[in-house]
């Protein structure tokens, strides 16, 4: 797949070395063009370039930001109508350990209606940037999942095709609505990991019988 990289962060780095060993081709861009050319430098398929010259051909857009700066960056790329935003951000306080905004609507949801002829899908904002770098597997033969939020159904589809072309399994989360319960969960397990000290190779999974 074509995709757009917004971010060099922790997220937006795993993101990176997972792309490219999948053998996808990633356009990375951020706010610090030269940390996004070191990026790009480390892996295959991986290149960087400008916000205005990061879409490309590219029909995914992997906004990998602190939510606050999402929108701004999703914009310094230019027209978005048409394309799929998948929105990894969680609307964290400062010190992590709660939200700015919920009940009522979402990182999601607000990014959605910045662009409204987009489709935008939340995915991977419960799982930490460690085990994303690492890969979904862990001990026993278990695989983490990624929940999918989003309203468009074929843009769903595609970002479950993405996430299971570097090893994930998937769950549908349902509409983009539901990221008011997925951005939550991320938050618990950011406590979970850093408030209980269990550390950022846990993540959030569901069992079946």
């Amino acid at each position: 797949m074509n995709i757009t990289l917004v971010g060099t962060g922790n997220m937006g780095s795993a993101f990176a070395k997972q792309f490219s060993g999948a053998g996808h081709e990633v356009r990375v861009t951020g706010r610090d063009m030269s940390k996004a050319q070191r990026l790009a430098a480390q892996y295959q398929g991986v290149t960087a370039y400008p916000a205005a010259e990061a879409l490309g051909d590219s029909q995914i857009v992997i906004v990998a930001t602190a939510f606050a700066d999402a929108v701004l960056a999703l914009k310094s790329l230019g027209n978005l109508d048409g394309k799929i935003i998948v929105d990894v951000t969680n609307p964290l306080t400062a010190d992590f350990m709660g939200l700015t905004i919920g009940h009522t609507t979402s990182a999601a949801e607000e990014i959605a209606q910045a662009f409204p002829a987009a489709h935008v899908v939340k995915a991977f904002n419960t799982i930490f940037a460690q085990v994303l770098a690492d890969g979904p597997a862990y001990a026993d033969d278990q695989t983490a999942n990624v929940l999918i939020a989003g309203d468009d159904q074929p843009a769903k589809l595609t970002v479950k095709a993405l996430a299971q072309s570097f090893g994930w399994n998937t769950m549908d989360a349902g509409g983009v609505k539901n990221a008011r319960y997925l951005e939550p969960l991320a938050g618990l397990n950011i406590y979970f990991g850093y408030g209980a000290g269990m550390g950022t190779q846990i993540v959030p999974t569901w069992l079946t019988r």
